[in-house]
């Protein structure tokens, strides 16, 4: 999983905590991160329809759902594409000791292992949304911790 996806979260967290667009810059400013490779982490996510750009002096991006319906799921497909992270390329058939490949009718133990682990992964980040991450910003850094941020976006802070 690459980087963008945390950085990709966390900008839809704190999207959360704002009823009007939030630009890029700002985004970029909050994490201390870099602008340019965080600019093509919410160009992803727009891709995906998960967030939208407004354009204009007030322009940024807005979340085009609710966090509830926003999964971990949606945003590491949005990043990191929806392919799949192992992909088997039949080792087995190599090498000195190769299995013939009419003998590899079934997937070796490593590739359904690999899979089921995949499988139980994805089912484990379409179980949390962006909401659920709201909450546990809220519960493990105070309620401050969001209401601070939405103040600091809007120049409250």
């Amino acid at each position: 999983m690459s980087g963008g996806v945390e950085w990709a979260l966390h900008c839809c967290v704190v999207l959360t905590t704002s009823h009007t667009p939030v630009p890029a810059a700002k985004l970029a400013e909050l994490h201390d991160v870099s602008s340019s490779y965080l600019a093509k982490q919410l160009q992803a996510l727009a891709r995906a329809g998960l967030i939208h750009s407004v354009q204009g002096k007030s322009g940024g991006y807005v979340l085009t759902r609710a966090p509830e319906s926003i999964t971990l799921l949606d945003v590491v497909r949005a990043v990191d594409g929806p392919g799949p992270t192992f992909v088997c390329t039949e080792i087995r058939q190599r090498g000195p000791f190769a299995t013939p490949a009419d003998a590899c009718t079934t997937p070796c133990p490593v590739s359904r292992a690999m899979w089921a682990a995949e499988d139980a992964w994805h089912q484990a980040l379409a179980a949390v949304t962006i909401a659920d991450l709201a909450r546990d910003v809220d519960a493990t850094s105070g309620p401050e911790a969001l209401v601070g941020i939405q103040a600091w976006l809007t120049g409250g802070a």
